[in-house]
């Protein structure tokens, strides 16, 4: 009787350390942050729209350690999220987080800001980032909270604490952190951070690689390829961008540079032979449909360039 009782006392204290554990690793996280350097460390968001399933984890979340605390790229896409993405720094340092830095003013970029807030962390962002989130911040909350449901719980729109114009450096714990805004590229108050100890950039929507890059209304793709030439200078060695996994200068450049400069090259075609929006959409894209998310934004791109370029 007395070794089944301590059996069952075992067996009870084995199911309750589980339930605990199951109780505290809630992470929603789309994926784990995989480690890139010594100290940087990047959670890889799916590589498709935001949706319920991926918690609006559809592009990376980065985050760099340093002996005097931690500064995070993107606070994430809700309350929910950003809370997972602190679950697990704390499991890989104790250095507390001194920083949140948004590479630009969309949702999955801003919108966790509040988590953040609430434990004293500042929010850094370009100032166009700032107006962005200004203008339509409550929209894209909206949104997110239809599309996350139950996901979206705690979720409310804060604003940028800090901003800046072109540079911003954060020196701590003996690494180097630079803010760069380049110049126009996929959307308002676009920033790369870089980090010139360790020829490392964290590009954001300053490139892509894994999915095909989208083509909205407030691109200027001009303005983008000529970004690109201040991108390249840096010369980075690891490219961080803001979708899909850790990559080099030369694949971004070709599914980034490459693809803007041949589309813009083919709609120009066009336009100088009074080509038709129709006929833009049948612009040969074959060179890039394995990308992520080909068929939902290929077509887009070359209309939304076409009437685009009909004004330049």
């Amino acid at each position: 009787m007395k070794i089944k009782f301590i059996k069952g006392l075992l067996m009870l204290s084995t199911l309750l350390a589980s339930a605990l554990a199951n109780a505290t690793d809630d992470s929603i996280l789309f994926s784990p942050p995989q480690q890139v350097t010594d100290n940087v460390w990047s959670a890889i968001g799916a590589t498709a729209p935001p949706t319920y399933e991926n918690s609006g984890h559809n592009n990376n979340l980065t985050f760099i350690i340093t002996s005097e605390g931690v500064v995070v790229i993107n606070a994430s896409d809700n309350y929910l999220l950003a809370k997972s993405l602190h679950q697990e720094i704390k499991k890989i340092t104790d250095q507390p987080v001194k920083y949140v830095v948004l590479e630009n003013g969309q949702g999955h970029a801003a919108l966790g800001s509040n988590y953040w807030k609430e434990h004293g962390v500042p929010i850094v962002a370009h100032i166009e980032a700032k107006q962005e989130l200004e203008a339509h911040g409550y929209s894209s909350l909206e949104r997110m909270r239809k599309g996350r449901k139950d996901k979206a719980k705690g979720t409310e729109l804060t604003l940028p604490d800090e901003t800046f114009g072109d540079k911003k450096v954060i020196q701590l714990g003996g690494e180097r952190i630079e803010l760069l805004h380049l110049g126009p590229s996929h959307s308002p108050g676009d920033i790369v951070v870089w980090l010139p100890n360790q020829s490392l950039v964290i590009a954001g929507d300053m490139a892509f690689h894994k999915r095909i890059l989208p083509v909205m209304e407030h691109t200027d793709t001009a303005a983008w390829v000529e970004t690109w030439d201040k991108f390249a200078a840096l010369e980075a060695n690891i490219v961080i961008p803001g979708h899909g996994g850790p990559t080099n200068m030369q694949e971004v450049t070709q599914y980034t540079r490459d693809y803007l400069v041949y589309m813009r090259e083919q709609i120009t075609q066009l336009l100088d032979e009074d080509g038709t929006l129709h006929e833009a959409t049948k612009v040969d894209q074959s060179a890039y449909e394995h990308l992520d998310v080909f068929d939902e934004l290929a077509l887009k791109n070359a209309s939304t360039m076409f009437r685009q370029m009909e004004f330049e």
